[in-house]
This record gives C-alpha cells, structure tokens and sequence, in this order.
C-alpha cells in the first residue's frame, strides 16, 4: 500500500522505525524486535539504510517480511552518497521485484573510511539526484524525503535550506519526514515558512524518545538539535537513574506527539531505535487519542 493513498485523509496516525543488523548474526533478533513492533499496527514501518548501502540487503529483507509477513506497510530507506549509478539502479530493482511501494530517498551519511575523498566524480551529490533516479526508472513509488527544522547542517542559512527543500518536492517527493526535534514551537514555526515557499505535501514530525543519557549527546552531535532547557533539566534529573530516565523521556516525546496532534498534525513518525517497549509504552499513551 502506498501511503499516499492515506496520508491526506485526515485521520490521526503513527508510524516507527526501526534500523537493520550490521551483520546477519545479529539478525533473528532485530527480527524479533521488528515483530513485536509490528504488532503494534502502526500505520507503517520504515526501514533505514546503512551508511554506504552497508546493509542495504537487511533493509530489503526487512521491509518485505513487515510488508508480507507482518501485513504493516513499510518503506525502505534508500541512500546514494558514494555509491556508483550501477548499484542505485540495482539496488531500485531489487525494491521493485520485491513489491515494495514507499521508498524514503536520502542523500546518506559520508561513510568515515571516506569523508576526506574527493567527490567531484562520484555519481550522486544529492537528494535530489536519487529522486530523479526513482522517478526515471519507471517504477511507480511513493518517495519521501527528508527535511530540517532547524535546517540541514550544511546549508548556510534557511532561506537556501528551504529553496533546495522546494527544487526536491519538485523533483517528486510526495512527502518529508522531518528530523528529530526536541522543541515543538521550531518545528511550527518552519511548517509556516515552507508552506509560505510553496511547499505543500503531507510532513510528518520525527520525534526521538531519548530513554538514556548516553542518548543526548549522539542526538546534538547527529542532528545539532535545539535542547530546551526543559529537556535538559529532564536529563540532569534523571539521567543518572536508567529507569527513571526511560520514563522520563517516554512521557516527554508523547507530551510532543499530543501537543502535535492537538494543533493539527495528523501523522508522527517515532525514531523507535528498536525498542518494542518504548513504541509499545508511546502507543498506550496514545491509545484513546488515535481512535
């Protein structure tokens, strides 16, 4: 199911993620993981893709058990940064004999063995490039791509974060996800100026159930995100005390995910980080508001 066919029809929705094994290993217990979620019946499931395609098999994989297995939509990260031309048409293939329909198309993180390496000749710089490449290849996609509240870390100001935001829309995203956010007022005040700059599919908040300590510093150094100071008192409370801490952060992504609902939002997308009991605790809290 593409979710297109749902994502304008007003209803109140959410929808995880949850990330694939580094190695196969590891697998039977990310799929257990996967299970549990599923069970859930979130409105989907999405499935993210190793730096450099490095689990680009165990994203497939995944999303077409959730999709024939779990019968949960799902969609499959794709990523392009330094990957040739070849494996990206390769790689779309694979996702079209497999049936998936939801595509999340993304520029990908710079593998470390090679963020010094000169780019100029690699095939893909962009987003934009890949969207192009899904909407080329003749298959029929729902894609989605990214957006930044606090826009994109490379961008030097917003007004030219939300210009290259629009040239994708363009390009034939259907909807954005936005990145995690720990303020709620950021996230509507951006809603605001890309709407102003013509930008108007369906945006779906990324919200981040910090559940450790540990977990607030590889948040700031991934997405450079605004801590408000009552997040941090959160943390400073808490931190020292696991459990306390879990709870704690629980209660404080789903105050965000009411206020959104209560002003008009009507999907949130939960970075899951694998965890059964949290998208099972955050679904219980939620539990009358999304009937």
């Amino acid at each position: 199911m593409k979710l297109t066919e749902w994502l304008n029809d007003g209803k109140l929705r959410l929808s995880f993620e949850v990330f694939p094994p580094k190695t196969s290993a590891s697998m039977e217990g990310v799929r257990q993981a996967v299970r549990d979620i599923a069970a859930l019946h979130p409105s989907f499931i999405s499935v993210t893709y190793g730096a450099g395609g490095g689990t680009s098999d165990f994203t497939l994989r995944l999303a077409e058990e959730i999709m024939k297995e779990h019968h949960v939509p799902s969609m499959a990260h794709l990523t392009c940064v330094s990957s040739t031309r070849e494996t990206v048409r390769t790689r779309i293939a694979e996702l079209r004999r497999a049936g998936i329909e939801n595509v999340m198309a993304l520029r990908g993180d710079i593998p470390a063995d090679r963020a010094g390496e000169d780019r100029s000749g690699w095939d893909y710089h962009y987003a934009i490039e890949l969207i192009r490449e899904l909407k080329e290849s003749g298959a029929d996609f729902c894609i989605g791509g990214a957006c930044y509240p606090e826009k994109h870390p490379e961008s030097p100001d917003t007004v030219e974060d939300i210009r290259h935001l629009k040239e994708k829309v363009d390009a034939g995203c259907d909807f954005l996800t936005t990145q995690m956010f720990f303020d709620n007022n950021l996230l509507y005040r951006y809603l605001y100026r890309i709407r102003e700059a013509g930008i108007t599919v369906p945006i779906l908040p990324g919200i981040m159930p910090i559940t450790s300590a540990t977990q607030v510093d590889r948040a700031i150094r991934l997405s450079g995100s605004f801590m408000p100071t009552r997040f941090r008192s959160l943390v400073d409370k808490f931190g020292t005390n696991p459990a306390a801490m879990k709870q704690a952060g629980i209660h404080y992504a789903v105050d965000q995910m009411i206020d959104l609902y209560a002003n008009g939002v009507k999907h949130v997308h939960v970075y899951t980080m694998n965890k059964p009991d949290v998208a099972a605790s955050i679904m219980n809290h939620l539990s009358e508001i999304l009937k």
